[in-house]
């Protein structure tokens, strides 16, 4: 299998499981709040891949295992906390538009911190998926198909903070621990968050539910499927795709978000309209001329 094949599946994979992640949140919120399904989420892919973040704790070498568990702690624990409160407070689709924006941060960290140089038309690409995903929330809103909740604007400082640490640790993973292997670096990494993610749980009085309600059970068994498929899973696979193909490409995984959203409401027998299909076009357009020619220095 060549390797650009290889990177398209993993984008795809990726593509999948946090597509359908929201689901999974928006199940979870049933019976937990925002702050414990995120410490529930990571504690679960903590979990999971503690036996692997044992076996191969001595893989990494000693001068950058402080850098690999900050990696999970910007990457995976801080991100999960600022999009699972933000969630609970503004509109999902606003959520959706400035999850977009972490593409957008990784190229500007990697200009700005690592010297990188981003042809034209990778720039262009970015824009272009940017634009098609805006419009496939506010397009609707404008026709008045649909309606967008403006309160509690100021919690969308949540997400964007969250998209600026993904660029942080893109950047991080790409130029300075890209020598380690990505299984190892994900089960370390991960598994670190094991004892801060339970003690969280139990500050967040996650521990004070009725467990034999159906409803907390439902939503225990959504947040830990969150936990190990979109964090546990999608970290090993999200190295890897960094590994392959640059962090630029693994990025663009978030404007893939909306293609399997609206495949979900199709399944749901959603009807899909001209607006959706173009600019479902717009953001497969933007990431495929994003990652169509590597120039030399890029992140890929």
């Amino acid at each position: 299998m060549s390797n650009k094949l290889a990177s398209w599946l993993l984008f795809v994979a990726l593509c999948l499981i946090w597509g359908s992640s929201f689901k999974l949140m928006k199940d979870s919120t049933a019976a937990l709040t925002g702050t414990q399904i995120a410490s529930l989420r990571i504690a679960g892919a903590a979990l999971v891949l503690l036996p692997f973040g044992i076996l191969y704790f001595s893989k990494i070498p000693t001068d950058k295992r402080l850098l690999v568990i900050f990696s999970a702690f910007i990457g995976n624990l801080l991100p999960a906390f600022s999009f699972a409160i933000a969630m609970t407070r503004i509109d999902g689709s606003l959520g959706g538009i400035m999850n977009s924006l972490s593409p957008i941060w990784v190229v500007l960290i990697g200009v700005l911190f690592y010297g990188d140089k981003i042809a034209l038309e990778k720039w262009l690409g970015l824009l272009i998926g940017f634009l098609g995903l805006t419009l496939l929330t506010l397009l609707p809103v404008l026709l008045g198909e649909k309606s967008i909740s403006l309160e509690n604007l100021g919690y969308i400082l949540l997400p964007v903070t969250a998209t600026v640490l993904y660029g942080v640790n893109v950047n991080m993973v790409s130029h300075r621990l890209q020598g380690i292997n990505p299984l190892h670096l994900a089960a370390v990494s991960v598994s670190a968050m094991l004892p801060l993610s339970v003690g969280l749980l139990w500050y967040f009085d996650f521990f004070q539910h009725d467990f034999t309600n159906a409803d907390v059970r439902l939503a225990i068994a959504s947040t830990a499927a969150l936990g190990v498929l979109g964090s546990a899973v999608a970290t090993i696979l999200f190295y890897s795709l960094v590994k392959r193909a640059g962090g630029l490409f693994a990025s663009l995984v978030t404007y893939g978000i909306p293609v399997v959203a609206i495949l979900w409401g199709l399944w749901d027998h959603e009807k899909i309209t001209w607006i959706e299909i173009s600019c479902l076009s717009l953001i497969l357009g933007g990431v495929y001329l994003a990652n169509r020619s590597p120039a030399q220095g890029d992140t890929k």
